[in-house]
C-alpha cells in the first residue's frame, strides 16, 4: 500500500494541517484511527473541512475525552485492540494520522511508534520551530529509528527558525520537505498556496 503516516513531536502542533495537506497534494485518502476527543470536533472534520470531497475513511475508535488514548479508551470502558488498527484498503494513497507524539500509549503495552512499525509506511514527522524542537524532534527520530520505522521527512510548523531546521536535518539526516507558517485563515485555498510555496513534496517519491 502506498501511503504516509503523519506523526508529531508533541500534540497540538499542526499534524492535522499538514495530514491535509498532503492528502490534498497525493489526491489520497485520510484515516485517523484514534480520535480522543469529540467535543470541540475531531481531526477528521478539519481534514473534510480543508480537503473537501477527500475521502474519510471512519475511525477505528472515537473516545469522548480529549487525552492520552491509553486514559480516553479507560474513561469509555473500552481497551484498544490492534486488530482494529489494520489500514484500510483503497486505490488513492493514504494519509493516517496518529494522536499526540510519537510515543503516545494506546495502551500500556501498546505505543503508537508500535503501530507505525507494524503498518510499514514511511513516516512524515512535524515538528514545531519553537524553542525545544531540537530535543524533541532528534528524540523522536531515535524512537522511531529504533522500531525500524522509515523517516520520509520532516515537516516543520511555525515561525521561520532556520539553524534548528537546519541542524535537526544535519544530526538526523531525514529529508527537510518545508515549513508551514501559521495560516490566517486556514481554509482549502490558503492550505494548497502554502503548501505549493513552502513545501517540496517530490521529495516523498
Amino acid at each position: 500500500m502506498k501511503g504516509f503516516v503523519v506523526t508529531g513531536t508533541d500534540t497540538g502542533i499542526g499534524k492535522s494541517v499538514v495530514a491535509a495537506g498532503l492528502v490534498a497534494a497525493l489526491s489520497g485518502r485520510y484515516w485517523k484511527p484514534v480520535q480522543a476527543g469529540l467535543i470541540d470536533g475531531t481531526d477528521s472534520e478539519m481534514v473534510a473541512a480543508l480537503v473537501p470531497g477527500a475521502p474519510i475513511h471512519a475511525e477505528a475508535y472515537r473516545l469522548t475525552t480529549p487525552c492520552s488514548p491509553h486514559q480516553a479508551a479507560a474513561l469509555d470502558g473500552v481497551s484498544i485492540d490492534p486488530a482494529r488498527l489494520a489500514l484500510p484498503q483503497g486505490d488513492a494513497p493514504l494519509v493516517v494520522e496518529g494522536a499526540g507524539g510519537v510515543l503516545v500509549p494506546l495502551r500500556e503495552d501498546l505505543l503508537f511508534a508500535d503501530m507505525m512499525a507494524r503498518w510499514g509506511l514511511p513516516v512524515v514527522l512535524v515538528a514545531r520551530t519553537a524553542l525545544g524542537t531540537i530535543n524533541h524532534t532528534l528524540l523522536s527520530i531515535e524512537a522511531l529509528r529504533t522500531r525500524g520505522v522509515t523517516l520520509a521527512g520532516l515537516a516543520f510548523v511555525g515561525d521561520a527558525n532556520a539553524e534548528s531546521e537546519r541542524v535537526i536535518g544535519a544530526i538526523s539526516g531525514v529529508t527537510r520537505l518545508g515549513r508551514l507558517p501559521w495560516l490566517t485563515p486556514l481554509d482549502a485555498a490558503s492550505l494548497r498556496v502554502a503548501m505549493t510555496a513552502h513545501f517540496d513534496l517530490a521529495k516523498l517519491a
